[in-house]
């Protein structure tokens, strides 16, 4: 019986599908704030596609002026509500349960009378409520990072099973310019950020170090911080976060080009165990020990099993 729910375990929670990712940059308001969010926007395309290899027609990019990352990703021009519909349309199209979806806002944000907020685009903006129905019908892992200024009511409008969300502020209250979207973007390829030291970034590892940076930030200008980041993975008030600690942008496993069908196959069953290991150890002190222990070897043994089915066929 506890193999049989190991099995339903690793199916339902562990990730080892595609990635994807929809990267929005509103409406900059002024020159000034145009070059910032256009560095910000280069750079975590940069990483998505130079670093963690997705495919040009995994990373759509939407911006108010005409975007520089024509060859690296699927371009929308113009940050609008309806090319974010679009976009989000063709994402639930393409995203399966196993797949891991990122959504980034950068720009300008605001909070809204009441427990709602929005994100500027260029025409009529999308609040907080549209765009949590704008994403439900995404299959697998959302990872929903608003890095605006009056972010926070999009923590619990978009919280959800299976999904990550990250905003820039933890109260209604800050709604000024942020800092948090560049040291995010950094923590996802930094050494410094891997807690764990396993070469690769999860989003708690990201969120963690890029908040770190957002409070020396202000401390190294003596200035009072007006951002505090906040993170929900729906784990209880006060306990670990679990979902966002085994959580990547990062593949978890890169097919070689020869691979064949079977290979692949036997790739992401790996990746899968990996990550249901990961989150079997998280769970450790909520578990009685035998059961643990139990649960631990049964996929110790399947990893095995896979490795020596893997290395037959490379």
């Amino acid at each position: 019986m506890a193999a049989f729910g190991l099995i339903v375990f690793v199916s339902s929670h562990a990730i080892a599908g595609d990635r994807y990712a929809l990267i929005v940059s509103g409406a900059a308001g002024g020159a000034q704030y145009a070059q910032k969010y256009d560095a910000w926007r280069t750079a975590i395309v940069s990483v998505l596609r130079d670093q963690f290899l997705y495919p040009v027609d995994h990373v759509i990019v939407l911006a108010d002026v005409p975007a520089k990352e024509g060859r690296q990703a699927t371009v929308l021009t113009g940050a609008t509500g309806a090319n974010v519909r679009a976009a989000l349309v063709r994402l639930a199209e393409r995203a399966k349960a196993d797949d891991v979806v990122l959504v980034l806002l950068i720009g300008h944000g605001s909070v809204l009378d009441g427990d709602g907020g929005k994100f500027n685009l260029v025409g009529p903006d999308l609040r907080s409520d549209e765009w949590a129905n704008l994403v439900a019908p995404i299959a697998g892992r959302l990872v929903f990072v608003n890095a605006t200024g009056g972010s926070f009511p999009f923590l619990r409008s978009m919280a959800g099973p299976e999904r990550v969300v990250v905003t820039a502020t933890d109260s209604a209250g800050q709604q000024f310019e942020t800092v948090f979207p560049e040291f995010f973007v950094s923590a996802l390829t930094s050494q410094a950020a891997d807690i764990d030291k396993n070469q690769k970034v999860s989003i708690w590892e990201a969120f963690t170090h890029a908040s770190a940076a957002v409070k020396a930030w202000y401390e190294e200008r003596g200035q009072l911080p007006t951002e505090r980041p906040a993170i929900d993975d729906g784990a209880p008030s006060g306990s670990q976060s679990s979902l966002a600690r085994i959580t990547y942008l990062q593949p978890d496993v890169r097919i070689p080009a020869s691979a064949d069908a079977e290979l692949v196959a036997l790739l992401k069953r790996r990746a899968a165990i990996e990550s249901a290991v990961e989150r079997l150890r998280l769970s450790k002190p909520t578990l009685p020990v035998d059961q643990y222990e139990r649960e631990l070897e049964t996929l110790l043994l399947e990893m095995a099993r896979v490795d020596r089915q893997i290395r037959a066929r490379s």
